[in-house]
């Protein structure tokens, strides 16, 4: 059977939160993201793309591009609220969906065009988004995920596009390279250097040309490229890691301030691992210097979600890891090596007491939040925390660096 895969895609959707919270702010420049200096564009809507902004940029520059902009911080909480919206809808609607991002959704619609028809389904299920949600959405349909996709980037703002089946090369053909997923700053540049600029260019090229350019990613960008991508739409992502960092507006020194900022974060991870049912058996410790030389140390360890245990491992590898006695610029804690499970007790080391106290924690936590409680010497870390369980299946909610 010929598969049928729709991408939906909500317009600038911090941009189309923000201006449906506030009417006011329709038709006017707007930037999402960190307020900072060291801030990050998280999104920006159409009007500020003209003056060449674009998300990912620092807030900085993008400020310096577009002063008349209206500079909003955000909250993961109400884009998260605004987007299980939308996940209700199409999880009515459609058989099998992946939510890819908290923005990004993909369907597959096999099969329907002999009960319905797929291009006026997925019409349908658009138009009803946009009227009961009030967000601004675009789709592409085709056989696959990434022609889908591209297709969607197409069609936008706020339309829609469907690639009939054998169309797929050249629909790709006449755009530029940096339209293919997969393909970053560093690709793009390496492919612009060989006089690289269509896809077409890209399609008559042989593979194994390919392959010697750009290393081991080469075969997946070259298929992508022709209009080949074989990948499933899964409707349930298992996370293998759970991590947090925190960028400094002004470069610390403070020993204990990181100290304590690195107790909150192992604190909270830990939390994030009971309350998922989670272990994990290896800790990571990222630090960022003021000159941008970043380093990491990793330890394996026995598994567990054991405050008692997790801290003091982490608290051993940051004693290693900062040396250099600079000033620092980010730290951040990783969780990898996650399976299913709870927390085993120490038959000599842990006490009933202890681990009664870690219960009630965790539920008041669950009750009041995850700042609830902590310990004293974390309590000067701030926005240390997450707005739901990290296990659900759901992808994360991705905005600029928070102040710290």
């Amino acid at each position: 059977m010929q598969k049928t895969i729709l991408h939906l895609d909500l317009d600038t959707f911090f941009v189309s939160v923000e201006r449906k919270l506030d009417s006011r702010l329709k038709n006017k420049p707007i930037l999402v993201g960190g307020l900072s200096d060291r801030g990050v564009v998280a999104a920006c809507s159409y009007e500020t793309r003209g003056y060449g902004v674009h998300s990912g940029m620092p807030m900085r520059m993008a400020r310096e591009l577009c002063p008349e902009a209206v500079i909003i911080r955000g909250n993961a909480g109400t884009y998260s609220k605004h987007s299980d919206e939308v996940t209700d809808i199409i999880r009515e609607q459609v058989p099998l969906f992946e939510k890819s991002s908290i923005d990004e959704f993909y369907a597959d619609l096999s099969g329907m065009d002999r009960f319905f028809g797929c291009y006026r389904y997925a019409s349908e299920l658009r138009e009803r988004i946009i009227r009961e949600s009030g967000l601004p959405i675009s789709f592409g349909l085709s056989v696959n995920k990434v022609v889908s996709k591209v297709a969607t980037g197409e069609a936008k703002p706020n339309n829609q596009l469907k690639i009939d089946f054998g169309y797929e090369k050249p629909f790709l053909a006449p755009l530029s390279i940096k339209k293919i997923p997969m393909v970053g700053d560093k690709t793009y540049q390496t492919l612009r250097n060989l006089g690289l600029r269509q896809v077409r260019t890209l399609q008559e090229m042989p593979l194994d040309v390919v392959q010697r350019v750009l290393g081991a990613n080469g075969t997946v960008i070259w298929k992508r490229a022709n209009g080949i991508d074989n990948r499933p739409v899964i409707p349930f992502c298992e996370r293998k890691s759970i991590s947090t960092e925190r960028t400094f507006d002004r470069d610390t020194i403070d020993v204990v301030r990181l100290r304590g900022i690195l107790t909150a974060m192992t604190e909270n991870l830990a939390f994030q691992l009971r309350r998922g049912g989670k272990l994990t058996a290896c800790v990571t410790v990222k630090l960022r210097y003021s000159d941008f030389n970043t380093y990491s140390r990793q330890l394996r360890i026995p598994y567990t979600s054991a405050d008692h245990i997790l801290i003091p491992r982490v608290m051993d590898l940051f004693e290693r890891l900062y040396d250099r006695r600079l000033l620092v610029r980010l730290i951040g804690v990783r969780f990898s090596h996650l399976v299913p499970g709870n927390y085993q007790i120490d038959l000599f080391d842990d006490t009933q007491e202890a681990l009664n106290l870690y219960a009630a924690m965790d539920r008041i936590r669950e009750r009041f939040g995850d700042k609830s409680v902590l310990r004293a010497s974390g309590m000067g870390a701030r926005t240390i925390g997450r707005m739901q369980n990290p296990f659900n299946g759901q992808p994360p909610t991705v905005l600029a660096h928070r102040k710290q």
